[in-house]
């Protein structure tokens, strides 16, 4: 029974994180130019690192993407470069880069 009540409630907070994240509209054409601007250099405008120490943002879910760049921006996560460019964002600017780069589909080839 225990074991019901927590699969509920953990599955009724995903749904609500999911939920407050999609309501914003975020504008992929937004994401993009900050991209352009912002992102690019180290992890390309088609979300593939240029950088070996860049993370590849392709493909990633927006939550995902919109929690790391909350983690940088609180000092929570820490990198030198990013520490940089991050004070450049608004929030509404980080919701629309990643709407933009979670908005890239990509395919996986699995090794054989």
């Amino acid at each position: 029974m225990i074991n019901k009540v927590l699969t509920v409630s953990l599955t009724f907070a995903c749904l609500a994180i999911i939920t407050a994240t999609s309501v914003n509209a975020a504008n992929v054409t937004e994401g993009k130019i900050i991209a352009e601007k912002s992102c690019q250099t180290c992890h390309g405008m088609d979300g593939i690192a240029t950088s070996p120490v860049a993370a590849n943002l392709s493909g990633q879910q927006e939550v995902y993407l919109l929690n790391q760049l909350k983690k940088f921006r609180s000092g929570k996560r820490e990198d030198p470069q990013m520490s940089i460019i991050i004070k450049m964002l608004n929030d509404a600017d980080m919701e629309n880069v990643a709407a933009y780069y979670s908005g890239i589909k990509i395919s996986v080839k699995m090794p054989e």
